[in-house]
């Protein structure tokens, strides 16, 4: 199995800093930062070359009253508290080319907007038992690498690599120009997950909790697959579903022999 020779660190989920130079010097110092929380109405030079350095490196910012800042810390956090990730991120330019070096056929996972961190934890904790070579989330819009997503994965958040894209329109091109074919798992699929020949670089994309793959993405796809069901309710659970075509993926490359 291929491994990418990375030392990650890990950080408990109450590891945070707070005061802008702080956060500047962490940032600049390459921490991996899962989002920072900045006072509402903020001004000041230091605190606009904070928001441009923040901008430039795709680090999500959320404005929150002074009140909810000064919940988290007692101490002078000058309007800005940014949380420490849980996990060290990798990119997907680094990782896939390692994948092709060792001679392997390429399995990433795409996850475009899973907010809820338990359902996080289980498709990380499926994907390591599967064989995944990296998981790709997007800057925005995903679940907190948190102890709960940690702990759910049973640990398999340190075991898989993680990448961050801050534009998954251009991740997946990057993906399909390095020969990798783009499934994305949809109940308007219009083919079935097993009719998918994963014996190949593949990519497989899962959509979000609440309105599945985003509608930018579906024009890159190769394949739109969908998993039947007998029951009234339209869809499955997205860890479920990533689980049953992360797993029809194994079957057919264990039948190729190609493990």
């Amino acid at each position: 199995m291929y491994i990418y020779d990375k030392k990650r660190s890990i950080v408990k989920k109450s590891e945070r800093i707070f005061g802008i130079r702080p956060v500047i010097e962490a940032v600049e110092s390459g921490r991996d930062i899962e989002k920072v929380l900045m006072r509402k109405g903020s001004k000041g030079a230091l605190m606009g070359d904070l928001r441009t350095l923040l901008r430039n490196q795709g680090i999500p910012v959320q404005y929150v009253p002074v009140e909810k800042l000064n919940r988290i810390t007692s101490k002078n956090h000058q309007g800005v508290v940014a949380f420490l990730s849980s996990i060290t991120y990798d990119s997907i330019e680094h990782v896939l080319p390692a994948v092709y070096e060792a001679g392997e056929l390429p399995f990433i996972l795409v996850l475009d907007r899973i907010t809820d961190v338990r359902n996080m934890g289980a498709i990380v904790r499926t994907a390591e038992c599967a064989g995944v070579h990296a998981i790709l989330l997007p800057f925005r819009g995903s679940a907190m690498i948190s102890e709960d997503a940690m702990k759910t994965s049973a640990g398999a958040l340190n075991r898989v690599r993680i990448c961050r894209s801050g534009n998954l329109d251009e991740s997946l091109q990057f993906l399909k120009g390095s020969g990798l074919q783009i499934v994305g798992a949809t109940e308007k699929g219009n083919v079935g997950y097993t009719g998918v020949d994963y014996v190949m670089p593949t990519a497989i994309v899962m959509g979000s909790e609440a309105d599945g793959i985003s509608g930018g993405l579906l024009p890159i796809l190769d394949h739109k697959a969908r998993i039947a069901v007998k029951g009234d309710i339209a869809s499955l659970n997205v860890s479920v579903a990533a689980g049953i075509i992360m797993f029809e993926l194994v079957r057919q490359r264990k039948d190729q022999q190609i493990v």
